[in-house]
């Protein structure tokens, strides 16, 4: 099985389970910065050189060699799971991709036809009904994760705590999972605990957020979407993520944690 989803630098400072929708194209940036110190020119998810990725055949070794034997500082990031659902849903199923095209060719007419969401045209600015086709959306993609019907799950609604637990079953630690919400605080943990060839000033990166602009803008609150149908079936999904990363399931409008993340609580009940 190895480690898929694993980015590590070039320099081995520093190893990150890639978590889809939790800042990981800035992660990505920053830990090619902190070896080059210039930034990938493109989206980080296309680089095929600059940085180790377990995608990669020669870099399978490298990062198999490291994180067994938990030679470098290893993190993730997590997020809300009511916005990053909400995030998949406008950049993946409304949004016109990197390639111009709809995400993964027929997925969009497949949730089209067998659960009659609507996802808006760019040419007439996306108007439809959000909140919907949003709750649509969530019953699909809690088929996709229940029965893997109609299709297998994708990585960028499938839960966080899946991605997670790949490391820690097949030998990794992590060193420090922190929040999106609060990511310039975490980051800096991270790169405090590191030495790298290039210092890296948090303060001046961009936010690399390529999903950004390719979809429809959402229009209300985080609770709007959520009904009380909509709240059981997030939790059926996401119950670990809510439980592991302290996330307040009762207000989906608080998207801030409510507590530390247990990191030897994460290693115990995701390495079952």
């Amino acid at each position: 099985m190895g480690f898929p989803g694993t980015w590590m630098t070039e320099s081995e400072s520093m190893v990150y389970r890639v978590v889809p929708k939790c800042a990981c194209s800035t992660i990505g940036q920053i830990m090619y910065y902190s070896d080059h110190g210039t930034f990938f020119d493109g989206d980080i998810h296309d680089a095929q050189a600059g940085m180790h990725k377990w995608a990669m055949d020669d870099s399978q070794p490298l990062i198999n060699a490291n994180v067994k034997a938990h030679k470098s500082y290893a993190f993730t990031c997590v997020r809300n799971p009511y916005t990053r659902i909400l995030s998949s849903f406008f950049d993946k199923i409304c949004g016109i991709q990197r390639n111009g095209r709809r995400y993964r060719g027929n997925l969009v007419p497949l949730l089209i036809q067998k659960y009659g969401i609507e996802v808006g045209d760019p040419e007439t600015g996306f108007e439809f009904d959000q909140i919907q086709s949003f709750r649509r959306f969530l019953l699909f993609a809690r088929d996709t994760i229940r029965w893997r019907r109609p299709m297998e799950p994708d990585i960028h609604w499938s839960a966080m705590s899946g991605h997670i637990s790949t490391f820690i079953v097949n030998g990794g630690t992590y060193d420090k999972i922190f929040w999106t919400e609060t990511f310039n605080d975490g980051m800096q943990d991270v790169l405090s605990a590191v030495e790298t060839p290039h210092k890296v000033d948090l303060a001046t990166i961009p936010r690399f957020n390529e999903s950004e602009g390719h979809g429809p803008k959402r229009l209300h609150k985080v609770s709007d979407y959520f009904d009380d149908l909509s709240m059981h079936l997030v939790y059926e999904i996401y119950k670990k993520d809510f439980q592991l990363f302290r996330y307040d399931f009762e207000n989906p409008d608080n998207k801030m944690p409510t507590g530390e993340i247990d990191l030897a609580e994460v290693h115990a009940k995701l390495g079952e």
